[in-house]
């Protein structure tokens, strides 16, 4: 057993300096791994920089090509704005050219018909003349004519006239006295008119009075008729309001009486799940705090037997290979368990949840039911976990 013993330490100590030797070696791997990964950075930064620097060099050439477009189309601009400019200027001296030809030319046809409109102006004012007078001539002969016609025609009416002045002087005068008289009567029927005026305002103003009230009164017939109207129709509605209200009275009382046959089965319920509930997560979590001990106490257990058997690296992989399927089974059945305790708090939570919908859709406040309901958290909430997470165990 000693020598065995002395074996095992030896090959201990073998194994470790093959594990140095292998983290020694695995450290020169990665730090290697770590040059070449800085490296090829360099390398691929460096690649950037130079696609970065000729792109630069890109964008600078052809803004140097476009700068240069820009001033050959400004010249071109200006080359162009010059030929226009003296195809104006040639345009216009052509256009003025041919203005004062055209002036020229109509001026000198201007001139001739100016001559010839004066000669035939001066032939016809030469006829005119000759018909003017002519028509004087005429015109003379047949006026002597009828002035001595109308000479003995106004004698005629000079007697008449004379005749009719006497008349008319006699009726002037009877019209001074009519004027007279009816200048008294005029007097007489304004003094009336002033009397009267008084008692017309007041039959004027009693008038406007009485219109204002007609106006008043028709406003108010029609308001009285539709008032009629409007009471007819309130009176209707609270007929049928009434009739509404002692239905609605039955219905209430049925949904009373419904609310409380549901309080008193929904506390029923509520007590005997969370009886039922509360004994279920009371067991559960008792069941594993039972495993969770009896597993710190395999643990221990396990730890003393393997310090104290000096077993060969073949029959102790052996044990742990053992051990190690024996810890997988009692974690399964642990989360097995735990998965049960979570739905069973998860179903419990959702009822609660679904009543306490219930109970605020039927408009009751969850103070009156005399007890406020619990809500359980999850296992691994407890133990500071997940719903399914478990505690790894060494091997």
């Amino acid at each position: 057993m000693e020598e065995a013993e002395e074996r095992h330490q030896l090959e201990i100590k073998v194994y470790k300096q093959k594990v140095k030797h292998l983290v020694h070696e695995q450290q020169e791997n990665l730090t290697d791994l770590k040059a070449e990964g800085v490296l090829s950075l360099k390398r691929a930064q460096k690649d950037h920089w130079d696609q970065e620097q000729e792109l630069w060099n890109e964008k600078r050439s052809l803004n140097v090509k476009l700068k240069e477009q820009e001033l050959a189309n400004e010249a071109a601009i200006t080359n162009l704005c010059l030929k226009h400019e003296e195809e104006m200027s040639r345009l216009r001296n052509d256009f003025e050219m041919q203005n004062k030809d055209m002036e020229d030319k109509y001026t000198k046809k201007m001139q001739a018909l100016r001559d010839e409109m004066d000669l035939r102006r001066k032939t016809e004012i030469h006829e005119l003349e000759e018909r003017k007078n002519t028509q004087i001539s005429e015109l003379m002969s047949n006026h002597e004519a009828a002035f001595g016609a109308i000479k003995n025609y106004y004698n005629d009416i000079t007697t008449k006239n004379l005749s009719l002045i006497n008349l008319l002087k006699e009726q002037v005068e009877d019209l001074k006295k009519r004027e007279t008289k009816l200048e008294k009567e005029k007097a007489e029927v304004l003094l009336q008119n002033k009397q009267l005026i008084e008692p017309l305002q007041e039959a004027q103003e009693q008038v406007a009075e009485l219109q204002k009230k007609l106006v008043h009164y028709y406003r108010d017939k029609e308001a009285l008729m539709n008032s009629k109207a409007h009471l007819k129709v309130t009176q209707k509605e609270l007929k049928d309001l009434q009739w509404e209200h002692e239905v609605l009275e039955q219905r209430f009382s049925k949904v009373q009486e419904e609310r409380d046959e549901l309080y008193q089965k929904f506390t029923k319920a509520i007590n005997e799940v969370q009886q039922k509930t509360g004994f279920k997560n009371l067991l559960l979590e008792q069941k594993l705090q039972r495993l969770l001990s009896l597993l710190e106490q395999k643990e221990v257990e396990l730890s003393e037997v393997v310090a104290a058997s000096n077993l060969g690296p073949n029959a102790l992989s052996l044990v742990t290979h053992k051990l190690e399927d024996v810890l997988s089974s009692k974690n399964a059945t642990i989360q097995d368990l735990q998965l049960q305790l979570a739905r069973v708090c998860k179903a419990h939570n959702d009822m609660l949840q679904t009543f306490e919908a219930k109970l605020t859709s039927f408009g009751i406040p969850l103070d009156n039911l005399g007890f406020q309901p619990l809500s359980f958290p999850f296992p691994g909430q407890e133990l500071g976990q997940g719903p399914a997470g478990l505690v790894a165990v060494p091997t």
